[in-house]
């Protein structure tokens, strides 16, 4: 990421480079956008979007290499969009996730289930 930044890159490729980030950021928001009315309407659960912070997750997309390591915020879905980590598809699926913790048995802490 870095090393291909320093190199020299034709106007084509810094176009579609340009194109490809501005997608991501304009895909992040409109589903936060979607997300929170979701959740204002009741027809989600909870959510908490990155609305506002894309440029800069954008940026440290740009800058994070193989071997970098990054301790995750709740924020940063346009981070992970822009390394091909996280979909619209998997982030509305956790939002419309099902609250009973037998159907989510990972996070069951209880005497019934796991205990730390």
């Amino acid at each position: 990421m870095i090393n291909e930044l320093t190199s020299e890159i034709s106007f084509a490729s810094f176009k579609k480079e340009i194109l490809k980030d501005y997608e991501i950021v304009c895909l992040s928001r409109a589903v936060s956008l979607l997300g929170r009315k979701e959740v204002l309407t009741g027809k989600a659960k909870f959510g908490i979007f990155g609305d506002g912070k894309e440029l800069p997750q954008i940026a440290m997309a740009k800058a994070f290499q193989k071997g970098d390591f990054r301790s995750g915020y709740y924020r940063d879905q346009t981070f992970m969009m822009a390394i091909d980590c996280l979909t619209p598809q998997q982030i509305f699926a956790g939002l419309y996730a099902h609250t009973d913790p037998n159907h989510e048995p990972m996070s069951f802490w209880s005497t019934d289930g796991w205990t730390l």
